[in-house]
């Protein structure tokens, strides 16, 4: 059986030449596998308040994004980041990238 998807790495460097075009700041905390690491977005919205999205396929294979943490209370940077701990200490493959966004919108989701 074959994937015709993105290696990760590519997929993560192809975001964040995305991401620089548009004026956007982004950089990887934590580099996981290059072929099938899952990534995890945290943006912060520079007012010590974040969002923390996980990747899932749906049924038709199609990335999308869901929230890691619940919405209510707004999490904080210091959930973020002790989420992360925990999940990178179980999943080494695991990507992370920061997005510093006032809004705490998502560039890597294409609506």
């Amino acid at each position: 059986m074959s994937d015709d998807r993105l290696p990760t790495a590519l997929w993560v460097q192809a975001g964040l030449a995305q991401c620089s075009g548009q004026g956007i700041s982004a950089m990887v905390l934590h580099k996981g596998d290059p072929h099938t690491g899952v990534v995890l977005v945290k943006i912060a919205t520079l007012d010590g308040a974040c969002r923390l999205l996980t990747q899932q396929r749906d049924m038709e294979g199609k990335l999308r994004w869901v929230d890691a943490l619940p919405k209510d209370p707004t999490p904080s940077e210091t959930d973020a980041d002790a989420y992360i701990t925990r999940t990178s200490a179980r999943d080494p493959d695991l990507w992370v990238i920061e997005i510093e966004d006032r809004n705490g919108a998502n560039p890597f989701d294409p609506k």
